[in-house]
């Protein structure tokens, strides 16, 4: 059973107590329906929009960082599937794996950011969510529908971090300026 969440709220992900070994992060978008285009024309207004992993130690340190120019982390326990430029299609445009039982325990918190790498802004996309995956039977655990649009062109989606029950995924939802991960840090900083 899927929990939706709302910004600000968190849960702890397992099953009746037994951890999640390897999960996926998805993000899904739709780029904004312009009215008396063609069908073709469509798809060249698609927005790029990139789904980022920064992965953090206890004192709030950058340890490393998987993007669409970065695909597999340092110890290859995080992996982007690859970069969608336009939002087509249905489901997960981009997706992000993290095998939570290889990460270093150094690893205490992972930050999962969404830019668009272009110009663009988030008043050209509609239905953004991201949504945590069970990898081992594929059922969708949570969703956080990405409901803000507007002339920001980056978000802080989750925050997934080590707690004394398990792993703990917090929505946080934070409009935020930055065509990279790079631009984002100074406010991601603020959620660790």
């Amino acid at each position: 059973m899927t929990v939706v969440l709302a910004q600000g709220e968190r849960i702890t992900i397992g099953k009746e107590g037994a951890p999640i070994g390897r999960v996926r992060m998805g993000l899904g978008w739709d780029p904004i329906r312009h009215e008396g285009l063609r069908p073709g024309l469509q798809a060249l207004t698609g927005v790029d929009l990139d789904a980022s992993c920064l992965l953090f130690d206890a004192d709030g340190h950058l340890v490393d960082t998987v993007w669409p120019r970065q695909l597999v982390s340092k110890d290859g326990a995080v992996t982007h599937t690859g970069d969608n430029t336009t939002g087509a299609g249905e489901g997960d445009d981009e997706s992000i794996i993290v095998d939570l039982a290889a990460l270093p325990l150094r690893v205490t918190t992972l930050v999962f950011t969404v830019s668009a790498f272009s110009s663009d802004d988030f008043s050209r996309v509609s239905g953004a969510f991201c949504r945590l995956v069970d990898e081992s039977d594929e059922s969708e655990v949570v969703r956080y529908e990405l409901s803000a649009s507007g002339a920001h062109n980056a978000q802080i989606m989750v925050k997934l971090g080590r707690g004394a029950g398990g792993w703990v995924l917090t929505a946080i939802g934070q409009p935020a300026k930055g065509n990279t991960f790079n631009d984002l840090l100074p406010t991601v900083q603020q959620y660790l």
